[in-house]
């Protein structure tokens, strides 16, 4: 064979097999580039702050839930048992002081504590001036004296001085013997009274007098003497 015609053949296939070669192997290069897995890119929170630099983004923390708090019901507090002051019995008033006991009877002529404070013996009557609507009783004061065994009732004994008590023209005026017909008394008018009395001068009849609220004698009742 001839040596010299061979060569040109063998460069040429050793040339075509040397691309092919090198074509596989940059082939095989890029895909194990595209391969290879990508680095990801990091995220704000990931990044590294730089001194001095606010941080862009603040890291996002989950606010926690939150728990029911339970509150207990208020207790209602036990009634308290209040004490109510007992009310003191009203105490009995004190017992007034009594006034002075008059006698029933007199046998000396009676002193200031033997005095009837509502009776007195009818003397005479002043007319006054018709405007004051009021007549001027001239009496004396006095008490009852003992009856005898044989009398059916002991006189009036006066003592003191004569007094003048102003009678009241529209005054309640009773009588009865000798001044009416009757044992019993029987209403009259004051005028009636006062000419009787006008007639029968210091006959010393016994009334019992009742006074008003304007000190005039509002009421005159004649006690009956047997």
């Amino acid at each position: 064979m001839n040596v010299d015609r061979l060569r040109p053949a063998v460069l040429a296939l050793a040339a075509g097999a040397l691309a092919l070669v090198l074509t596989g192997c940059q082939g095989d290069g890029s895909a194990a580039g595209s391969a290879a897995p990508s680095a990801p890119a990091p995220t704000a929170a990931a990044t590294t702050a730089t001194p001095g630099d606010a941080p862009t983004t603040a890291p996002t923390t989950a606010a926690p839930v939150a728990t029911p708090t339970v509150v207990p019901a208020a207790k209602t507090p036990a009634a308290t048992k209040t004490s109510v002051p007992k009310t003191p019995a009203p105490k009995a008033p004190a017992p007034a002081t009594p006034k002075p006991k008059v006698k029933d009877c007199v046998d000396s002529p009676p002193g200031p504590d033997d005095v009837d404070p509502d009776e007195f013996a009818l003397y005479r009557i002043e007319e006054l001036d018709p405007s004051t609507g009021k007549v001027n009783l001239v009496v004396q004061h006095g008490a009852w004296g003992c009856a005898p065994k044989d009398s059916d009732g002991g006189p009036f004994v006066v003592t003191g001085e004569e007094s003048r008590w102003a009678l009241d023209q529209a005054a309640y005026v009773t009588a009865t013997n000798p001044i009416v017909t009757s044992a019993e008394n029987q209403r009259i008018g004051v005028q009636e009274l006062i000419d009787w009395v006008k007639a029968h001068p210091d006959s010393g009849l016994v009334f019992r007098y009742q006074v008003g609220n304007d000190g005039a004698i509002h009421q005159l009742e004649e006690v009956f003497t047997p």
